[in-house]
């Protein structure tokens, strides 16, 4: 293994600072440096869970399945917080693949019985602990069987939205998909797909 990838790392002081919907915390991390010394950090992380995130995709239509609905951390940016996105939700201590089964069917009513796992990613490994798992899955369009949504006892208002795959990309460089994990299934669709 590459040296400058095992250098050790040490959790010295973890800190809780706020816990309900997300764990906030302080920790004091102390680390080997590239030039062998050692390093102390204090940062704080926000934890709230893994998630997963699903591209549903209709061949015949040529078509996506995309939701919007409120997110209120872009209005501090002076952003509108209604974000059109892939449909996406935590694990709830599934296994990614059963919880995106489950908020497929939450989110937009379509049921899917399989699911293509492409890859983990870290949205902002910064700050963030969230680890979200990609798939993808090819659906009817046409034969949507739930209601879709989302849950009223979750506070989700949840529009579900059909875009043509090339509306969705170009969508894209418009602003008005501006979703990081939404941005990520769109590009892997269009070179599996084309454009």
């Amino acid at each position: 293994m590459d040296a400058k990838l095992a250098r050790k790392v040490e959790i010295r002081k973890s800190e809780t600072l706020h816990k309900r919907f997300v764990h906030l915390q302080r920790l004091t991390v102390e680390h080997e440096t590239l030039a062998g010394g050692q390093l102390t950090i204090e940062r704080e992380v926000h934890d709230h869970g893994n998630a997963a995130t699903i591209l549903l995709y209709d061949p015949s239509r040529k078509s996506v399945i995309l939701v919007r609905q409120l997110r209120v951390a872009p209005i501090l940016n002076g952003d509108n917080g209604f974000l059109i996105e892939t449909p996406a939700g935590l694990l709830d201590g599934d296994d990614p693949l059963s919880a995106i089964i489950r908020e497929a069917m939450e989110e937009t009513g379509y049921r899917i019985d399989r699911a293509e796992y492409l890859f983990d990613a870290y949205m902002s490994p910064g700050a963030l602990t969230e680890r979200v798992s990609y798939f993808a899955a090819e659906i009817d369009a046409t034969a949507r069987t739930g209601k879709g949504g989302g849950l009223d006892e979750e506070g989700e208002d949840i529009e579900v939205l059909e875009f043509g795959l090339a509306e969705a990309f170009h969508m894209i460089s418009t602003g008005k998909i501006c979703d990081a994990k939404t941005i990520m299934l769109l590009q892997w669709a269009a070179m599996k797909y084309g454009l």
